[in-house]
């Protein structure tokens, strides 16, 4: 199936914490689609000298040395760009776009343009409150190897240090219970209505992401080829 199988455009979405990014990884090397990250496409074009030195990454430039925000419409626009590459002929996997409402509206009228490309199917990770508050507040890491525990599901043979080179752990300042009470209230106001809108369009399922990582990357397959036949 990974072989003839044409994914097409898929969306990944769930709340913070919900492994949209453990599991788009694992999918890029099952149907070897790339994954497409709207923070990955402006960082590589900011240290990228060609990408720099394109018309979008010019306009890019101009806008973040004036020091304002990019419009989302040249987000739009380098995300479009992305889209057209060769290596997404296949398909893709989205990760952080659309994260609105009218991106997504916006995002479907450009691809039915594409007369050759297929419409996106949306698959929803959800996970429970507190499962995802354990996975955020309960992180901490190494800052020299950067191997990844948690005091509640993976925890060190030492409590406060590295397995592998004993460095003391840490806690990123954005993993606490209030950093992570806003991104969730960010999430609700804006990209909740995504989740209806696919929904809403027949071309949507959920998974259970309290699941083992292997169960719902199965989950999501089935999911995927159960939409686009």
């Amino acid at each position: 199936m990974a072989s003839k199988f044409i994914p097409g455009p898929i969306l990944l979405m769930g709340p913070p914490g919900a492994g949209k990014g453990t599991q788009s990884k694992i999918l890029m090397v099952q149907w070897s689609v790339p994954q497409i990250s709207t923070g990955d496409l402006l960082r590589d074009m900011r240290k990228d000298p060609a990408k720099s030195a394109s018309q979008l990454g010019v306009q890019m430039r101009q806008v973040m040395d004036a020091g304002h925000l990019i419009p989302n419409e040249l987000v739009e626009a380098i995300v479009l760009d992305r889209l057209r590459q060769p290596d997404a002929y296949r398909g893709y996997i989205l990760d952080g776009f659309p994260r609105t409402l009218p991106q997504a509206i916006w995002l479907d009228k450009e691809l039915s343009i594409e007369k050759e490309t297929l419409p996106i199917v949306a698959v929803n990770i959800q996970v429970s409150y507190t499962k995802l508050l354990r996975r955020i507040t309960g992180r901490r890491s190494c800052p020299t190897c950067g191997r990844i525990y948690n005091i509640y599901f993976c925890l060190p043979e030492n409590e406060t240090v590295c397995d592998v080179d004993g460095t003391v752990l840490v806690q990123r300042p954005d993993d606490t219970e209030e950093v992570f009470a806003e991104r969730m209230r960010t999430y609700e106001e804006m990209t909740a209505p995504v989740v209806e809108h696919y929904h809403g369009m027949a071309r949507f399922a959920e998974v259970n992401g309290d699941l083992p990582v292997g169960d719902i990357t199965r989950a999501i397959t089935d999911a995927i080829v159960r939409l686009r036949s």
